[in-house]
Order: structure tokens, then C-alpha cells, then sequence
């Protein structure tokens, strides 16, 4: 047997140079990421490009739990008094129940009580949070637009829940 050489194709490409990948690509691909880590670097360094959320201290804090009823009602009630803040019928409070859903699933998952309360938070900077105090997840409601965030801050009450 003769060598792989004497097959025709490979004897043919003696002399000839091989394909390399593209040095112009690669060096613009080099150049891409050392002005991402130089422009991250320079944000950090200066502040200058950086969002931050800065909410502040809490201006008012209510605890609450939000449970479902057979006929698929949402019932919004103070924490700590029982007192009902607001129902929900089966085609109205879309985004409280839509949140309600989300927190459902969070707390099987993290296979804790679906009795323990939630906390809205109202914070200096008018932004309003949802926290479920057995997870300890939060999230901003504005992320949802303002109007979503105003469903809930209605469930602050008239007084703006316990301030604190």
C-alpha cells in the first residue's frame, strides 16, 4: 500500500497553502471585547453610563395575603387585622392575579406555607415592590408600567399602610 499522498487529491495540494480563519475577524472579534471590558471598567470607575435603582427607605409597608376562593376569586386581606382590602372577580384584577400566580408557583417550588403573608412597599422614590416574606423574593411593579404598579399600591389603603 502507498501512502495517502498517492490518492490523487492530497498529492495535488503539495505546495499549496491551507485555509486559515480570517485575521481581520479575528482581530476585530479581539478589539470587541477589550473596549466592552475597558467601557465596563470605565462605568464602574466614573459612574458616568451606570443606572442604579435607588428606592430609598420604605415610606409605607403593608402586610397582606391573597388567596383564591372556589369561584376563582381573588380576596385581598390585611395581614394582620383579617380585614378584607379588595376581591377580585374571575375576570377583573388581571395583574394581581397574574402576580399571585407567579408567587404560587415560587413558594411550591420552594415548598414553603401558601398562608404566609405578602408585603407591598412603598419606597422614597415612588417605586412600589411586592415581597413574598416566605421566599423572600421581590419585585419592582413598575417594571410592569405604572399602572400595574398603582393595583397594588391601592392595596395600600387610604393611610398608605403601616408606615415605618
Amino acid at each position: 500500500m502507498g501512502s495517502v499522498s498517492h490518492l490523487g487529491y492530497f498529492g495535488k495540494r503539495k505546495g499549496k497553502r491551507t485555509n486559515t480563519f480570517p485575521k481581520g475577524v479575528l482581530i476585530g472579534a479581539i478589539a470587541l471585547l477589550v473596549f466592552a471590558a475597558g467601557a465596563v471598567v470605565f462605568g464602574q470607575t466614573t459612574g458616568i453610563g451606570v443606572i442604579k435603582h435607588r428606592a430609598g427607605a420604605p415610606v409605607a409597608i403593608r402586610d397582606v395575603t391573597i388567596t383564591r376562593s372556589a369561584g376563582d376569586q381573588v380576596i385581598v386581606k390585611d395581614a394582620r387585622s383579617g380585614v378584607q382590602i379588595a376581591a377580585y372577580e374571575k375576570d377583573a384584577g388581571g395583574f394581581v392575579r397574574g402576580s399571585l400566580r407567579a408567587f404560587e408557583r415560587m413558594r411550591m417550588v420552594a415548598k414553603v406555607s401558601d398562608t404566609a403573608p405578602y408585603r407591598i412597599i412603598k419606597w422614597e422614590a415612588g417605586t412600589v415592590s411586592l415581597s413574598d416574606t416566605a421566599t423572600g423574593e421581590r419585585i419592582y411593579l413598575e417594571a410592569f408600567g405604572k399602572d400595574n404598579a398603582a393595583a397594588f399600591e391601592f392595596l395600600l389603603g387610604q393611610e398608605g399602610g403601616a408606615s415605618q
